[in-house]
């Protein structure tokens, strides 16, 4: 195997591909449209099909289509264009139907700009569609990670029938690095038992189906994923530590920015500041319990954040408020700068906390 220099929404496409998927169906939108443009290319040599629908939300629609017939299948967007998905999000997860979603971000609300933001975090986390459901949503922070958590998002997803968000920002989906693309992973070749693939008169017809009229009916289902919700938090929550185990100061951040706070950390520990990170790679599940370990011997936790502060709050949940937590946020595209993170660093430890 050889490591191949490429664009990160170039490589989230060729890792889905490697890892059996053979729909995408999407509309183009900055800062995500080489994914779209990447399977555009590579589709019709594999065999596989490329769909420009007329709209984001006819492409999530055509998603439910091939997920309820036992595809691997894959959209992608960016933050506008996630939220006029959202339905259909929520009809996956009705129909209890696995699909990878990649998101993007850019700056908002509205149209906003073209700069990289992490602003969908609650979108993601929170209310990604209409009713109780969730999805697994994965944060990866470089190239190779993007390759490793797409294939991941695959297996997750037939796992547990359920709906993964990727999550990145336009730095990550832009940014060049080598990566090894290891085509010898889980294709999801096997037969889904519950797919619309026709009887032929061997078996008993199945229902993909999202609508229940009887409310007892509805609530044992929504129970019964709720308890799967709860196997996936205790099983699938993953995180990155970095320098935490003597760490006063423990940064918290995922993505790009977590990259940044790596140098931060070098330049607050050259000033005797002892900093370290907890870097979360599923958002939704949150690694609370790896927060929590960490909650008692340090001094505070800072949420650094593309965005006025959403992580933030999950932060201090996981942690129970036994420790002050800091925001360290930039927003509408700006990226921070190492010396913005240290700066609030050395502000915490001196316990500035605002």
């Amino acid at each position: 195997m050889e490591k191949v220099l490429m664009k990160g929404n170039e490589a989230i496409a060729e890792a889905a591909i490697n890892a059996g998927c053979r729909f995408f169906f999407g509309y183009p939108i900055t800062p995500q449209t080489e994914v779209a443009a990447y399977m555009a290319k590579k589709m019709p040599k594999i065999g596989g099909t490329y769909l420009q629908a007329e709209s984001e939300i006819a492409a999530i629609n055509m998603v439910i289509g091939a997920s309820a017939a036992g595809a691997r299948v894959l959209t992608s967007s960016s933050s506008p264009g996630i939220s006029l998905k959202s339905e259909g999000l929520s009809y996956l997860a009705g129909c209890d139907l696995p699909a990878v979603i990649v998101n993007i971000q850019r700056g908002g609300p509205g149209l906003g700009g073209i700069q990289p933001s992490q602003a969908d975090y609650f979108l993601a986390t929170r209310s990604s569609g209409h009713g109780d459901f969730h999805m697994i949503v994965l944060a990866p922070n470089n190239i190779q990670e993007i390759v490793d958590v797409t294939q991941k998002a695959f297996d997750l997803a037939d796992k547990y029938r359920m709906c993964v968000m990727i999550l990145g920002d336009g730095i990550l989906g832009q940014m060049m690095e080598p990566a090894i693309i290891d085509a010898s992973g889980n294709t999801g070749a096997a037969q889904k038992p519950w797919a619309l693939t026709g009887t032929g008169g061997k078996r008993k017809k199945n229902i993909v189906n999202s609508l229940y009229l009887q409310p007892e009916e509805l609530e044992e289902k929504n129970f019964a994923r709720y308890e799967k919700y709860k196997e996936i938090a205790e099983n699938e929550a993953m995180c990155e530590e970095y320098k935490t185990d003597d760490a006063d100061i423990i940064l918290v951040s995922y993505g790009a920015t977590s990259r940044i706070c790596k140098n931060a950390i070098t330049m607050a520990r050259a000033e005797g500041i002892k900093a370290g990170l907890l870097r979360p790679i599923t958002l939704w599940p949150f690694p609370k319990k790896s927060l929590m370990a960490r909650a008692d011997g340090a001094k505070a936790f800072i949420s650094v954040e593309m965005s006025m502060g959403q992580m933030i709050e999950d932060v201090k949940l996981a942690i129970e408020c036994k420790k002050p937590v800091a925001l360290c946020s930039r927003t509408g595209g700006i990226v921070h700068s190492p010396e913005d993170i240290l700066a609030k660093i050395k502000a915490v430890n001196g316990g500035d906390f605002s």
